[in-house]
């Protein structure tokens, strides 16, 4: 699925070649909004939040697509050949001179720009890991007031209401670098550990607002191949200490996680975390649910 960075550089790219120019025919195949209340109107802004692309028109309008895990938003020159087949184009905007495709989106609205703080989906999310005005005390505050109490720190980051913008490989690779168990409660989570990992989220997610190849291991010196320090390389060995990363696919929507688990033992380098004896049962129970795989 896109993560937040994917959509910053997605709005980028299109910004240029969308904003201050009239919509000249658009088209949504079904089911989404009308296509006909945005044909003469100028766009205004290309924005996002989270994981959400936003396109603001003259008209008051405001055009919201979630990409889900497969979708993606490309742009063309009128009449240029596209690379995916057109009967996958979910919304097509024409405007002088350029042609935004988004294919595969699984969800797109369209409501009164007014009416944005009001939008459900938008209003929900917690503070953009990607904005300028992030708001990390309060990312913390609702990291902290994760529910329910069993509730792991990998599904936590994987929460939009929490912070908004993180996904799947940014979550794998932000309990790597901070050496936090992915199965541990949040609740066993001390404060200064949940300051890290917030910290850790957001310099992430900002650094690889420009990238065209996500890379979470800095300037560390790591061999050829993956530019990411766990997410995919299962069954290879961790780049700290040579353990077998391993993964397995957990969560209330059963995602992927990998991890070391000499590098992300629960009391690795200082943190401190509540180790019952339920805890323990719930880490080493998701350590061997089905679907572990020795290879990503």
């Amino acid at each position: 699925m896109p993560e937040g960075d994917t959509l910053v550089r997605t709005a980028a790219g299109l910004r240029p070649h969308l904003v201050g120019r009239m919509v000249t025919a658009a088209r949504v195949r079904p089911p989404g909004p009308r296509a006909d209340r945005i044909v003469g109107t100028t766009i205004e802004a290309v924005e996002t939040q989270g994981k959400h692309l936003l396109i603001r028109f003259d008209s008051g309008l405001e055009l919201r697509s979630h990409l889900g895990m497969h979708g993606s938003w490309h742009r063309y020159a009128p009449g240029e050949r596209w690379r995916r087949a057109p009967s996958r184009a979910r919304l097509v905007l024409e405007v002088p001179g350029a042609v935004a495709v988004c294919f595969d989106a699984p969800d797109l609205e369209l409501f009164e720009v007014r009416a944005a703080p009001f939008v459900p989906v938008l209003a929900s999310l917690g503070p953009d890991l990607s904005a300028e005005t992030f708001d990390s005390d309060a990312a913390l505050a609702r990291l902290a007031m994760s529910t329910p109490e069993s509730l792991t720190i990998a599904e936590a980051l994987l929460d939009q209401k929490v912070m908004a913008g993180a996904g799947n490989v940014f979550k794998s690779e932000i309990l790597f670098i901070d050496r936090v168990d992915p199965f541990v409660p949040v609740g066993s989570l001390d404060r200064e550990t949940l300051v890290r990992l917030v910290a850790t989220a957001r310099r992430l997610l900002v650094a690889n607002r420009t990238t065209t190849r996500r890379t979470t291991t800095g300037g560390a010196r790591v061999a050829a191949g993956s530019p990411l320090w766990v997410y995919g390389r299962a069954g290879r060995p961790c780049r700290r200490c040579g353990t077998l990363i391993e993964s397995v696919t957990h969560g209330r929507l059963p995602r992927r996680t990998y991890w070391c688990p000499t590098c992300q033992a629960p009391a690795a380098q200082g943190v401190q975390v509540d180790e019952t004896p339920r805890a323990a049962e719930r880490r080493v129970s998701a350590a061997r649910t089905p679907g572990r795989t020795a290879r990503g």
